[in-house]
Parts: C-alpha cells; structure tokens; sequence
C-alpha cells in the first residue's frame, strides 16, 4: 500500500532581512496578518489537508515560533479567571492545535539544506514541504490539492502558478509538458530552471512554496553540490531527482499572497480583514473616506 502524506516540514530559518527592522528581534513568521501570524495560516493548512505531524526547521533568534505553538498556562489561567472564553478558545486552539517537533539549522545554507534537516524525522515517507512566506487563499487547501495529485501519480508534486511577464524572473520555472485530460492542470516536469532570465525562461509555470515529495529526494540532496553561496538549493535537488523518478507540476486552484514582499503583505492583510465578518463593514467604510 502506497504511504499517506503525515508530515509537513516548515523550513523557518531565514533571517527576515526584507522586513527589517522588524525583523531584528522578531521572527518575520510571527508577523502577524490581521491578528493570526504567518505561519500559523500555512499550520492550519498543513492540518486541513490531513497532516498530523510538522516539523519546524528554525534557527537562533526564532523561540517566539515555539512558544506560539506551546501551552501558555499564565495566560489561560489569566483568561479562564477572568472568564474570557473566547479569547480562552483560541489560545488553546493554538497549543492543541498539532504535534510539533523542532530541528535547529545552525546555518542558513538554503532551501535544500534546510530540508535535508528534516530527514531523521521525516524517515521513510513521502512528505509536504511549505514555506510560511506564500499564504495561499483556497475553497480547498493548496497542499490538499497536490496531496490528491500526490495520491493518484504516486510522484513527487509541485504547486506552479503562471507567472507573465518580466516577474518570471523571481521564481524557479518550470520546462514540462502538459497532462492529457489534466484541462491544462497537470504537467510532467522536464527540467526545472532556477531564476531565468525573463527571455529564457523555458515557461510561464513558477514554482510556488508548496511541495509534497518523496523521501528519495533526501539522497539526492545529499549529492547535490552547493551553489552560489554555498547554499543547497532544494531546485538543484529535484533536478538530480528527476533522473530517477517523475514530478508533477500542479496549477492550483486559490489565491497566493507573497507575505514575505511588503506589497504582499500589506495586500494580504487587507484581504484577509475584509473576510472577516467582525472588521469588514468597519473596515470598507473606513477605506471609502480615504477617498483613493
């Protein structure tokens, strides 16, 4: 029987250096959109989309990721005494939320470096990768969608969004072929070209922060020389990979807010305010008198 996807790895390690100075004494995970930080949206994720384990990559400076997720007993008994059990509610949804393991990357050394981290607690599975920085909006969870992928191609699977123009450039592009049936969904990736050059990007399919992949992708990593750096770039692994096994590339269906860009993130806050149904009236009467 093929594995279930179980595990979700949360590389957390970077130093936030776009968002300082914010950043300098605060993990940029733990900003907060609205009133919920990054990374708990990519956990709640994670949770719909039936993973019962995350395995946070974190690094010096980032113990504030851990005591969210942790059992804060001053404040529940804080709260409970003063019988505020909505407030109550939710702290302990937090805490009770999933079980989280933790493994310390002393060195930021990249994508694929940080992965590789994660091997003695992912074993022998295949498994979902996230970065907290793509809050992706969806009727049915991004990673919920390649996990289904995952289920029926039994290959590695990769969330792309089509990406015109020069902002190609940003991302990791996708070389594949197009699925049959797949109504332009799926593709069966060729090769896999990290940042091109808008002119010689071999697509407009860009990869965005969501992976499931299989535990085969670890020996590669291993194999994989570092680049620019001396930085393990999780591409350069899945190109080795490629040599072995198939990956899928996913066209999900929601929308993806870089909150790791200012402009993103200041984006995502607005939209994500004026889905909540206790500050969106307030919140669009106060937009209309700035008169923009």
């Amino acid at each position: 029987m093929s594995k279930k996807v179980r595990k979700a790895v949360f590389p957390a390690a970077g130093l936030g250096t776009r968002f300082l100075p914010a950043t300098k004494a605060q993990p940029k995970e733990m900003l907060p959109i609205v009133d919920k930080p990054i990374i708990q949206y990519g956990v709640e994720e994670a949770m719909a989309a039936g993973c019962d384990q995350i395995v946070m990559i974190t690094g010096r400076g980032k113990q504030a990721i851990e005591d969210h997720f942790d059992v804060s007993y001053e404040l529940e008994s804080m709260l409970a005494e003063r019988k505020k059990t909505d407030l109550l509610e939710i702290v302990r949804h937090i805490s009770d939320m999933i079980h989280v393991a933790y493994v310390r990357q002393k060195e930021a050394l990249g994508l694929g470096h940080a992965v590789l981290t994660a091997r003695e607690l992912v074993g022998d599975e295949p498994f979902a990768v996230l970065l907290a920085d793509d809050v992706i909006d969806a009727e049915v969870p991004c990673l919920k969608q390649l996990i289904q992928v995952y289920e029926k191609t039994q290959c590695s699977v990769i969330a792309v969004q089509q990406i015109d123009g020069p902002s190609i450039s940003s991302y990791g592009v996708l070389k594949a072929k197009p699925v049959e049936g797949s109504n332009g969904k799926l593709f069966e990736i060729e090769d896999l070209v990290e940042k091109p050059k808008a002119e010689q990007a071999p697509s407009n399919l860009a990869i965005i922060g969501r992976y499931i992949l299989t535990p085969t992708i670890f020996e590669e990593l291993e194999k994989t020389q570092t680049g620019a750096g001396g930085e393990l770039q999780l591409t350069d692994g899945m190109r080795r990979l490629l040599k072995r096994e198939k990956i899928y590339g996913y066209v999900f269906d929601g929308k993806r807010h870089d909150a790791g860009d200012k402009l993103g993130f200041l984006k995502a806050t607005v939209e994500f305010a004026l889905k909540r149904p206790d500050l969106r009236e307030p919140f669009l009467r106060y937009l209309k008198q700035l008169g923009l």
